[in-house]
């Protein structure tokens, strides 16, 4: 058939372009007349001269041409339509290939008066013959016809006039006027046409009432008379015209059309009505009872009404997609075809053709998104479904980037759609496992699961509307390798390195509720590396994470535990610890001067315990440093209790650290430790008798590494961090300095401070300046002078003597009575 066909059927003619050869392409109608002329059509030519534009369940365009269209060519019972159809890529029709379809239908015999109902215009055509209307030929509004003789008789000499009948009024148009008013005026040998757009303005809608229809059914209608004057006489012919616009229900699945047969402008001056057939059909093609039955279509003629019963989803019409706020659904539609014919006593026989698209309401539709991934090849496998025909695949969004479906294969996304016998089709997403945009989440055990979260755009065909199906699917996988740890101490330290896995990428690693960053650590002087396939931590034995188990002599159980925790839920994924029994010499320092430095630690199990009332026998001997679970003594053995032993050999030094509750005097914590000194120990000394000079300090050069740390508190345990510079003080509030010697750590070396002052800005030079230190002393014109603090040994400070600490009051400069600021 080519990509054009043709078909007769009755007094309308129906050209079909092809889907296949015509998709994609920017269509133009003209029809070419007599003369060869091609006119092209738009919306309003077509339905003033007789023409339609649809399209069909098969995204079929059909064209229609009716047998007294304004450029179709009649002779006797043949009329003939030439369309021009232009296709071309882009809107402009540049590069339009031009088709051309020339089609001759018979069509007869005419009745008296034919009606035409299109869905964009109503038609009517007589015959000439009709009798000079009497006065009261028409007897239900005799005025009508007698008001339009003085408007036509006023007007110029012309062949044809129209004149409409409004309630109000009678307006009289010259055929040259109502043809640029968009009404379509023919006549032949034998017939008399006119034809109105549904829009015209001289349209009255009809209220028609029937029994069980609670609102009426509603026509669009048109009194008109056409006057010709021929020499001594004005023939009048009645044409009016009415067309259902409403009458369809929905109930019980089911699509019903009443139609009444007898409307008033229609039958205005008529009587003895006489039905002589009632025909109908589908896509203009008339259904025999056999055929409806079949159908399951049920035509019923009543003594007031047609009616047409038609099941949702039944042969002969089709469903085609459609969008509602955005949601995916369809709606059935069909094509349906009503020719009632009727005699009655003023027109003899009236053929009434009623074409009727009928779409039902919006119904939504879910569509089923199945996933049959391969985790064999490592692919997600999902479809999406199912389609009508009319639905293209356009997009997909994933991770919010937009992609149309060719450039989505570049990123790992390959669809292709699935078509299946009846029709329909279902789209395919295949993407690999190691996308990016996959997530992979642990689940259990040895499971993973991928997820895949993408977003499908789709377009409707013809009608363009756009509607998006998220599609979020999930496969697990037995192929997860959890993070495994190592552990071990050495005198000092323990150590876990951890070896990633697959599933911890998001995971971050916590001491209890604490999250341990590169920050932290470093606050704790523990040691923190990533380097990504292996995160190694140590920490020092007495420390604030490390828990304490039991002391026995033969060592301290000590152990360190490590949680892997969600990144984003911060749910516990995996837990490690290590535990390692070091030496009890690590809690105590005899030094040979007679100081004891012992470190009591709280035990686990013991967390009610306040570690700053631990106390040695002598309750007013208290700890120097205090930690969470430490408590550090400091003490000349000839103090706080202190017991003493002698023997040939060694002298004994014993202690107790205790913990009491408020008001017991039975400790509930007891720590023993003891110190021993030789009494007699025998030390060769090479002695070589020379006149040395006596010791002197002579000035020299060298490289010395200092810090300057500002620390928030007294206790000088927590520095402001680089990040909470400048810092911001109050007048007279306390700054705590601390001068560090970093290099070289030589015992014997002491730090002292000479000068130290304050300037307005950063620069050292700058004036003004204050000092706060004056050859190593306060400055006496302070009003608050500087005070020093001591330094003591800690687990910290390894050299006190490498320290200098002081504090100096909050003050600014002023010059007169104004602030000076930088």
């Amino acid at each position: 058939t080519g990509p054009m066909s043709s078909e007769c059927l009755g007094s309308l003619l129906r050209i079909t372009l092809s889907a296949e050869y015509f998709k994609d392409k920017y269509l133009s109608f003209s029809v070419v007349d007599e003369s060869g002329i091609a006119w092209e059509l738009d919306e309003a030519m077509a339905s003033q001269c007789g023409y339609t534009v649809t399209y069909s369940n098969r995204s079929n365009v059909e064209f229609h041409a009716s047998a007294l269209s304004c450029h179709s060519r009649l002779k006797q019972d043949v009329f003939t339509v030439t369309v021009q159809i232009k296709a071309s890529h882009t809107p402009d029709m540049k590069n339009a290939a031009t088709h051309l379809k020339s089609t001759s239908c018979h069509y007869g015999p005419w009745s008296p008066r034919e009606l035409v109902c299109e869905s964009n215009y109503m038609e009517v055509s007589v015959r000439r013959e009709v009798p000079q209307t009497e006065k009261d030929f028409i007897q239900d509004e005799p005025e009508d016809w007698n008001l339009a003789f003085p408007e036509v008789k006023a007007g110029e000499t012309s062949i044809w006039q129209i004149v409409f009948h409004q309630p109000e009024e009678k307006r009289a148009l010259l055929v040259t006027d109502a043809w640029s008013a968009g009404y379509g005026l023919n006549t032949t040998d034998t017939r008399v046409l006119l034809r109105i757009p549904y829009t015209d303005a001289q349209i009255q809608l009809v209220k028609v009432e029937l029994f069980l229809q609670a609102q009426g059914i509603t026509f669009s209608a048109v009194r008109s008379s056409t006057f010709y004057k021929q020499r001594w006489m004005i023939l009048v012919v009645d044409t009016a015209v009415a067309c259902p616009v409403d009458g369809v229900d929905f109930a019980n699945k089911t699509i019903i059309w009443t139609v009444p047969k007898y409307v008033q402008p229609l039958s205005a001056g008529a009587s003895n009505f006489k039905d002589v057939r009632v025909e109908a059909g589908v896509d203009l093609r008339k259904l025999s009872a056999k055929e409806m039955a079949s159908r399951k279509y049920v035509l019923s003629n009543d003594l007031n009404a047609i009616t047409m019963k038609i099941p949702i989803g039944a042969e002969g019409g089709y469903y085609k997609t459609s969008v509602s706020s955005g949601q995916h659904g369809a709606k059935y539609t069909i094509n349906l075809f009503l020719e009632h014919q009727w005699e009655d006593n003023k027109w003899g026989l009236t053929k009434q053709t009623i074409i009727k698209e009928i779409e039902t309401p919006f119904e939504p539709v879910e569509l089923a998104i199945t996933n049959d991934s391969n985790l064999s090849a490592r692919l997600m496998n999902v479809t999406v479904g199912t389609f009508l025909p009319d639905v293209e695949l356009v997009n997909l969004t994933v991770e919010g980037a937009t992609v149309a479906v060719p450039e989505a294969v570049q990123h790992g996304y390959l669809t292709y759609d699935i078509r299946y016998a009846n029709g329909s089709k279902a789209y395919v997403v295949q993407v690999p496992f190691d996308v990016p945009g996959i997530k992979k989440e642990y689940m259990r055990a040895d499971m993973r699961a991928y997820t895949l979260n993408v977003t499908l755009a789709f377009i409707t065909h013809p009608t363009s509307e756009t509607f998006a199906v998220p599609v979020v699917t999930v496969s697990t996988v037995k192929d997860a390798v959890l993070p495994s740890a190592r552990g071990f101490c050495d005198g000092r330290n323990l150590y876990l390195i951890v070896t990633r896995g697959n599933v911890d990428q998001n995971w971050l690693p916590f001491i209890s509720d604490w999250r341990l960053t590169p920050e932290a650590a470093q606050k704790y002087s523990y040691s923190l590396r990533d380097n990504g396939t292996h995160l190694a931590i140590s920490v020092p034995f007495l420390s604030s994470h490390v828990n304490y188990e039991d002391f026995q002599t033969s060592g301290i159980k000590a152990s360190f535990h490590l949680s892997l925790k969600d990144g984003i839920t911060l749910a516990n994924r995996r837990n490690f610890s290590i535990s390692c029994r070091f030496s009890p010499s690590e809690l105590i320092q005899c030094l040979p001067n007679g100081t004891v430095v012992i470190t009591a630690v709280k035990l686990a199990g013991t967390a009610d315990l306040d570690t700053s009332l631990f106390v040695l026998r002598d309750r007013q001997c208290k700890p120097s440093l205090v930690t969470k679970k430490t408590a550090t003594f400091k003490f000349n053995v000839n103090t706080c209790g202190t017991s003493r032993k002698f023997n040939s050999t060694t002298m004994t030094y014993e202690n107790d650290v205790l913990y009491f509750r408020p008001g017991s005097d039975t400790p509930v914590y007891q720590l023993k430790f003891v110190c021993f000194y030789a009494i007699k120990q025998t030390v060769d000394v090479q002695y070589e008798s020379k006149k040395n000079p006596p010791p002197s300090i002579k000035p020299g050069f060298g490289s010395l590494s200092l810090s300057l740390k500002l620390f928030k508190e007294k206790s000088y345990l927590d520095p402001y961090q680089e990040a909470e510079y400048p810092v911001v003080k109050y007048l007279r509030e306390a700054l705590y300095f601390e001068v560090e010697l970093l290099q070289p750590e030589d015992v014997r070396l002491e730090l002292n401070l000479d000068d130290c002052w304050a300037t307005n800005s950063q620069s050292q030079d700058s004036l003004p300046q204050w000092p706060i230190l004056i050859n190593g002393c306060e400055n006496n014109e302070d009003s608050y002078r500087t005070v020093f603090h001591e330094v003591n040994y800690s687990l910290r400070i390894k050299f006190p003597q490498h320290l200098k600490r002081f504090e100096v009051r909050m003050f600014t400069f002023v010059q007169g009575t104004s602030l000076l600021q930088e």
